[in-house]
C-alpha cells in the first residue's frame, strides 16, 4: 500500500528529472543529499543566467564536495586519539 503524500513526491522527481534532464544516477545523488526536486526545477539556468551551471553539474559538484568533506571528516574522527 502507498501513502498518498509519497506518491506525490514521486510524481515531483519525475517532473524534476524530465525538465532538469537528470539520469539515474544524478537523480539518486540530488535524493541522498536531501534535495528538494523543487528546488532543482527552481535552479534551472535561465537564458540571461550564463554563468550557472546546468542542474545535473550542479548536483555532481556538490555531491563531490560533500563525499570529500565527510571523508576528510572520518579520516580526522580515526586519527584524533581518545
Amino acid at each position: 500500500m502507498r501513502v498518498a503524500g509519497n506518491n506525490k513526491k514521486d510524481v515531483e522527481w519525475a517532473e524534476a528529472k524530465k525538465k532538469c534532464r537528470l539520469n539515474e544516477e544524478t537523480l539518486k545523488m540530488a535524493q541522498q543529499m536531501g534535495l528538494n526536486p523543487r528546488s532543482l526545477i527552481k535552479n534551472i539556468p535561465n537564458k540571461s543566467e550564463q554563468w550557472k551551471a546546468p542542474v545535473n553539474v550542479w548536483i555532481q559538484e556538490m555531491y563531490e564536495k560533500r563525499q570529500i568533506k565527510a571523508l576528510k571528516k572520518k579520516v580526522q574522527k580515526e586519527a584524533s586519539p581518545e
